[in-house]
């Protein structure tokens, strides 16, 4: 599908693109390209990538498809390094957890290369970063945001969403603005909502006897506290008109259910308590049935 491959940042979200092309056979030459020469070196290793670039000039030269998996801050010096060597056939995506900035930095750093961009971010991760944490399956079964253009050409965005679905991941389509909104809500809170207790937890005098008895519901809820926190520094500054009126809400559900509980309302902690219950549990039943292989033909047996 691809004769090169460029990936700007051989970590966790980069080097699971780059495997899951190669596991494909969809790759014929994938290159790494980033500002450490350590995780480059441990990409080559793993055979995450064929080869650790010098430059931009060698990296982008005969390049059919480029992805930038990089903190979202980076990607205007990133295009604007690119952007020289640059050919005509190269399209470029990114793997940004946040897509209007990122579309602005765009625009900024290619201007009237534009139409060789075309926003994207999969929704899959780990706690875990780095090459290491790379994994050939990240992205099956897991939804691919693309953000597109009105300068794209079609065969640029079937591209892009080709190589995604090549990694088993499920292409959607949302504008910059939709995007920000619904992953303020349902990514970046969450985020900061785990970092700021496990914060608050490790701050206190007597942390080593609360993280002694921590056990699976608060391992669970603070997963995400493991990602990158340069990463998500970036996310939250890039998002953050989004993300303040998601956190203001929160505070606010906060407020309401702290006075029920200084005043011993169990009955409306209940209430709160069953309709969450209630709305994961529908939230959870319709990935079930959306991930459910059809049945069978049972005329044909198909």
């Amino acid at each position: 599908m691809f004769t090169k491959v460029v990936i700007v940042g051989v970590g966790l979200i980069g080097g699971s693109f780059a495997l899951g092309l190669k596991a494909a056979g969809a790759a014929g030459h994938v290159v790494g390209l980033g500002r450490s020469a350590q995780a480059l070196a441990r990409a080559r290793e793993l055979g995450i990538i064929d080869e650790a670039a010098a430059s931009p000039q060698d990296a982008l030269r005969g390049a059919d498809l480029v992805l930038i998996a990089a903190p979202v801050a980076q990607t205007g010096p990133i295009l604007a390094s690119l952007l020289p060597w640059l050919e005509p056939q190269t399209i470029v995506t990114d793997a940004g957890s946040t897509k209007s900035d990122v579309v602005a930095a765009a625009r900024a750093a290619l201007g009237d290369r534009i139409e060789q961009f075309v926003p994207g971010h999969p929704i899959a991760g780990r706690e875990s970063n780095g090459p290491d944490a790379a994994i050939p399956d990240l992205y099956r079964g897991k939804k691919t945001v693309l953000a597109p253009l009105p300068e794209n050409a079609p065969e640029a965005i079937d591209k892009v969403a080709a190589a995604w679905r090549t990694c088993g991941a499920v292409i959607h389509m949302l504008s910059p603005q939709e995007h920000d909104k619904v992953f303020a809500a349902v990514s970046h809170l969450p985020h900061l909502l785990a970092y700021a207790l496990v914060d608050d937890i490790a701050g206190k005098p007597h942390a080593d006897l609360l993280f002694q008895y921590a056990a699976s519901g608060f391992r669970d809820f603070t997963r995400i506290a493991g990602s990158s926190p340069e990463m998500w520094r970036d996310i939250s500054l890039a998002n953050r008109d989004a993300l303040l009126g998601e956190l203001d809400a929160y505070l606010a559900q906060l407020t309401h259910l702290r006075a029920r509980l200084a005043a011993s309302d169990g009955a409306a902690l209940e209430a709160t308590y069953a309709n969450a219950q209630c709305a994961r549990r529908a939230w959870i039943e319709a990935i079930e049935a959306a991930e459910k292989p059809p049945a069978p033909d049972q005329e044909s047996g198909k």
